[in-house]
């Protein structure tokens, strides 16, 4: 499997006993809906709900962050996921929060990961079925991670890349300009918005088309190109809470770019810091 897989595609592989399909829809707190709810009224067939929240460390402040190895593997296991499964993420928005689910597998070595190219929404305008209520227990597996740990960035590493001032690696953020440039605010209560020095911006929803997929590869390596991305310098991707900073890093490797490494504390974290420099 590719990063991305169509519509037509899952709904011809649905049903095969190695595949697993997962709902990892998560709604920013601004949004007023929540994603297990809309997952119960309507979902893909089959499909089990992967909440970013629960597959989390559980021991900080900061919003879904990646759990350690034991923790995810004890909870994707549960989710009946094995390392010969798979998997298929969507979501109910079109393809901007599956990608977290995406990257996370691929964190701990799993490959035979990829996303539902447009999610739910074109799922149904191509005219596929849906399901509502809760899926039947799935049988347990194990699961067992290989971690990877060039596609994770830390704090210690963005710090490093800010004052290396533009010699090491390109930051992306992938938030919405308005939050990047500190003309609208962020969707947390008492978080300024802004960016990091050096940083370049590209919102993931200009990596998308009308109907909620990707755009081609060409097209992708377009906007990448104007954003900074030459090949040859390191990414780290970044936005508010480590979600839409995987919609780049997927996007990177649809492009036919190396890989990015995805700073999982994102401005939440690096906002909150005191010592960390602000621009504006």
């Amino acid at each position: 499997m590719g990063p991305l897989v169509s519509t037509e595609w899952l709904a011809g592989s649905l049903g095969a006993p190695d595949l697993v399909v997962l709902d990892a829809t998560y709604y920013l707190p601004t949004e007023g809906k929540n994603g297990r709810a809309e997952f119960a009224a309507a979902h893909i067939p089959g499909a089990r709900y992967f909440d970013i929240n629960e597959v989390a460390d559980p021991d900080t402040d900061l919003p879904h962050m990646v759990p350690s190895a034991g923790r995810f593997a004890k909870l994707v296991g549960a989710m009946g996921v094995s390392n010969a499964s798979r998997i298929v993420f969507y979501d109910q928005i079109g393809t901007t929060r599956a990608p977290r689910g995406w990257w996370m597998f691929k964190l701990f070595g799993h490959e035979q990961v990829a996303v539902l190219d447009g999610g739910l929404p074109k799922w149904r305008a191509d005219g596929h079925p849906v399901e509502a209520g809760e899926p039947a227990a799935p049988t347990p597996a194990s699961f067992v991670p290989d971690l990877r740990a060039e596609r994770l960035a830390g704090i210690g590493d963005v710090k490093r890349v800010v004052r290396q001032g533009g010699g090491g690696a390109l930051i992306l953020d992938a938030r919405a300009r308005g939050r990047f440039d500190g003309t609208a605010p962020e969707p947390r209560p008492g978080l300024p918005s802004g960016h990091m020095p050096g940083a370049a911006n590209l919102p993931a929803t200009e990596l998308m088309g009308p109907d909620g997929a990707f755009l081609p590869p060409d097209a992708l390596r377009e906007r990448f190109a104007a954003a900074g991305v030459d090949g040859t310098r390191p990414v780290i991707t970044s936005c508010g809470t480590g979600v839409t900073a995987t919609v780049l890093a997927l996007g990177l490797e649809r492009a036919g770019f190396p890989e990015a490494a995805v700073y999982d504390g994102s401005w939440t974290e690096w906002a909150s810091r005191p010592e960390t420099p602000k621009v504006p």
